[in-house]
């Protein structure tokens, strides 16, 4: 039986994606990590169905692939919302209110860390560091830092992302 249409065409997407990924940085088992670094930046994840097709195109078995993914943070494993949320949870943050930040999100957009909301527009996300200490408590979302956070605070500006 023949595949959904919508299927077919992720499917030649997802080839042509990884066909020009592995073009610009070439086939060899040792670009496998800028492979997997480019096709994340135009997908936004890494699914299964790419990770095997990297595999393919680069002569690195499926499994050592999904290895070298789940094994490196900065990899994605399934789709993330429009927004990511970064809550920084390093010593500064920590300390200065983090857990209760990122409760107030979680209880905002009705996820949990790590998670997506059900409509797709928010990836809630605990960080080790912002690098921006002196701000603590602090997130991001997109290249904007939001500092000296308060709960109130940061429900405010999810709202307005929300808009």
């Amino acid at each position: 039986m023949a595949a959904p249409p919508e299927t077919e065409t992720a499917t030649c997407e997802c080839r042509r994606i990884v066909d020009e990924v592995v073009a610009a940085h070439g086939a060899a088992p040792g670009a496998l990590i800028p492979v997997l670094q480019g096709v994340q930046a135009r997908t936004g994840y890494l699914s299964a169905e790419v990770m095997e097709l990297i595999g393919e195109r680069t002569g690195v078995p499926a499994a050592q692939v999904f290895g070298v993914a789940s094994f490196y943070s900065q990899f994605r494993l399934k789709p993330v919302g429009k927004y990511i949320i970064k809550v920084c949870h390093g010593t500064a943050c920590h300390v200065q209110g983090a857990v209760v930040i990122s409760d107030a999100l979680a209880d905002e957009l009705k996820t949990k860390d790590g998670e997506t909301t059900e409509d797709g527009t928010f990836t809630l996300s605990s960080v080790a560091c912002l690098g921006c200490c002196s701000l603590a408590p602090a997130m991001m979302i997109e290249d904007n830092t939001y500092a000296r956070l308060t709960p109130d605070a940061a429900r405010k500006v999810v709202r307005k992302y929300g808009k």
